[in-house]
């Protein structure tokens, strides 16, 4: 049996490790705004990230969307929401958006009560939109680079900055660490439900990037970039020809992202 001593050493190391590896992983990026210089390795694991969508996370979305009825599937995605809501508050404070957090907050409240524990969106009914962010984003505000680009196994693409932004955000989960195991799981198994929802939803395109592109490394790179870098209000992304892009908005929003 883990103790709870040996669950927060791991943690901490957890941490320690993302710290580090982001520490390793600066640089800067080339002429294109693109800083890929591990692209060989990145290819291989796209790779086997699109093999596993290929062979079953493609399938399983599918099945999902197929069987599942659609209120339901609304209502894992409404959920698995709501228990972002904490780890979003936390980041909103370290960010010092303290508007954002309070509205965060407030949604919180709404939908744990209006809303049954999340499995309706009463919130967004009021209007009463969320502000979600994460690790990512605070180390962004923090002054933080995001250093090079890497395609982590499972989780897609990311860089260095947003995949120790990652590991942040999972091993301080607020919800898995208040609540016990069992409570914990069941809330990893709704974020996963609510995830194959997504990989339904956007199956045109995230099917025509992976398996209709010329190179599905690079246009998933391109945009993965483009998308994170206006979310965090930067002035432009890297473009194909290497121009900036002041207004792009990525359609596809990414399954694989935490």
């Amino acid at each position: 049996m883990v103790t709870r001593a040996a669950q927060r050493a791991a943690r901490h190391s957890a941490v320690a490790v993302a710290v580090a590896f982001l520490a390793a992983c600066a640089g800067a990026p080339g002429p294109d705004g693109i800083n890929d210089p591990y692209e060989t390795t990145n290819r291989s694991v796209h790779d086997f990230n699109r093999g596993l969508d290929r062979a079953l996370v493609g399938p399983a979305a599918k099945g999902y969307g197929n069987i599942v009825p659609t209120p339901v599937r609304r209502a894992f995605g409404n959920v698995a929401a709501t228990l972002d809501l904490p780890g979003d508050i936390a980041n909103n404070l370290l960010q010092l958006r303290l508007a954002d957090a309070a509205q965060n907050t407030l949604r919180l409240g709404v939908n744990l009560t209006a809303g049954l524990g999340g499995l309706m969106d009463a919130s967004t009914a009021i209007g009463l939109p969320g502000k979600p962010t994460d690790f990512g984003e605070t180390l962004h505000v923090w002054g933080v680079g995001e250093g090079v680009y890497v395609e982590l196994p499972f989780a897609g693409p990311s860089t260095a900055r947003d995949a120790a932004g990652i590991v942040v955000d999972v091993v301080l989960n607020p919800v898995t660490l208040a609540v016990p195991r069992r409570e914990a799981l069941a809330a990893t198994a709704i974020s996963v439900f609510s995830r194959l929802g997504d990989r339904d939803r956007f199956s045109e395109t995230v099917e025509s990037i992976l398996y209709d592109s010329a190179d599905s490394y690079a246009q998933a790179r391109l945009l993965y970039l483009q998308n994170r870098r206006f979310e965090l209000g930067q002035e432009g992304g890297a473009s194909a020809d290497g121009a900036e892009d002041d207004g792009f908005i990525d359609p596809y929003e990414d399954p694989y992202a935490e």
